[in-house]
């Protein structure tokens, strides 16, 4: 019994000073970093309302449906714009796609997006990433794979298939 106490304690002191693993912070104390700045919300927040909201850009359906939705209405293309929303190809991890907003351009081959529902757990499906940085990582710098700012290893992450950029 104490040994099975003793191993609990330990993991909760150790699980407090992760720190900044963006799973353990509250509204109170919102993740700042260099490269992230987000705060937990009460529910999830799935990313098509809210790059829908933050963009302007009034598209319906799921993320990957998105870039030949946005066709017939929007200018399309591989350069990011602050405003535009980035559309993600879905992935078996990801079968409804994903989309971010740009918030900067920072050089051609650095971004920061806005984005939600970014996440494969309830902790990080309920954080909204005010700011991540998001890089190029396609060999022709078009923008066709990216890799998003991961804060729990401290890189940029796995890299995903990006459609392409829809502009306001």
């Amino acid at each position: 019994m104490r040994y099975t106490l003793l191993c609990l304690l330990s993991v909760f002191l150790l699980s407090a000073c992760a720190g900044t693993s963006g799973k353990v912070f509250t509204p109170d104390t919102p993740l700042q970093t260099a490269y992230i700045s987000a705060r937990k919300v009460s529910a999830p927040v799935q990313c098509v309302p809210y790059a829908r909201e933050v963009s302007g850009i009034q598209i319906r359906g799921d993320a990957h449906h998105w870039w030949d939705s946005a066709a017939p209405h929007y200018e399309r293309g591989h350069t990011p714009r602050p405003g535009a929303v980035m559309v993600l190809a879905r992935t078996k991890n990801m079968p409804s796609g994903h989309v971010a907003v740009v918030k900067e351009v920072l050089g051609p081959r650095h971004i920061n997006v806005t984005h939600s529902n970014w996440g494969n757990d309830r902790y990080s499906r309920r954080v909204i990433y005010d700011s991540m940085r998001v890089e190029d990582a396609s060999p022709r710098n078009d923008w066709t794979s990216v890799r998003f700012w991961n804060p729990e290893k401290n890189v940029f992450g796995f890299p995903y298939a990006a459609r392409g950029f829809i502009y306001r």
